[in-house]
C-alpha cells in the first residue's frame, strides 16, 4: 500500500492542486493533516481524508479520522489537541485506542518517522512553512509491505529528500 500525506499547506492550494494531478489514482490514500486553511466542503476534499488544524476555522472538519485500508488502521488527527509539542504520548494512547498501526499529524512544520510499540507515527512536515532544523518544504509518501514500512520525505518540487528517509521493520 502506498500513501500520501501532506499537512500545513497554510492556504496554498497550487501545491495541493499539483498533488492530485501528480499522485491521483497511484496512491492507495492521500491524506492531509490539517490546516488547509480552506473551507471544509471544498472539491479538494474528495480527493484526500482531511481533518481540521488549528488554522482551520470552519466548524465542517472532523478533528480526528480512521480510516482501514488493506491491513492498515490510520489515525490521523493534525495534533494541536494531542499536544503533539511536548511528545507523541497523546497520539500513542489515542492510536492504541483506535487500533491504530499508522498515525498521521500535522501542527508542528517538522518532518517526523517514528516506529513506537507498533505504531508508526508520521508528520509530513509543512508543504508550505517548515520549522525546526531541516527547513525543507516536505510531504510523505509512505509505502507498506508485510514486512515493513518506508517513509519517503519529498520537496515541493516532487523530489525526493535523501536525508528525510525512514525504514521500520514490521
Amino acid at each position: 500500500m502506498k500513501y500520501l500525506v501532506v499537512s500545513d499547506n497554510h492556504s496554498d492550494r497550487q501545491i495541493l492542486d499539483e498533488l492530485i494531478k501528480r499522485y491521483n489514482g497511484k496512491m492507495d490514500g492521500m491524506f492531509h493533516c490539517g490546516d488547509s486553511e480552506l473551507a471544509a466542503n471544498d472539491i479538494m476534499w474528495k480527493y484526500f481524508t482531511v481533518v481540521g488544524g488549528n488554522c482551520d476555522y470552519d466548524p465542517g472538519y472532523e478533528p480526528e479520522q480512521l480510516v482501514t485500508i488493506g491491513d492498515d488502521r490510520i489515525f490521523m488527527t493534525h495534533g494541536h489537541r494531542s499536544n503533539v509539542r511536548f511528545g507523541l504520548n497523546v497520539l500513542s494512547l489515542q492510536a492504541q485506542e483506535e487500533g491504530a498501526n499508522i498515525a498521521l499529524f500535522g501542527h508542528i512544520h517538522q518532518a517526523v518517522a517514528e516506529m513506537d510499540q507498533g505504531i508508526l507515527f508520521v508528520n509530513p512536515g509543512s508543504i508550505s512553512q517548515p520549522r525546526g532544523p531541516v527547513r525543507i518544504p516536505s510531504y510523505a509518501i509512505i509505502e507498506s509491505t508485510p514486512e515493513k514500512y518506508v517513509v519517503q520525505y519529498y520537496n515541493r518540487a516532487h523530489q525526493p529528500v535523501e536525508e528525510l528517509v525512514a525504514e521500520f521493520a514490521k
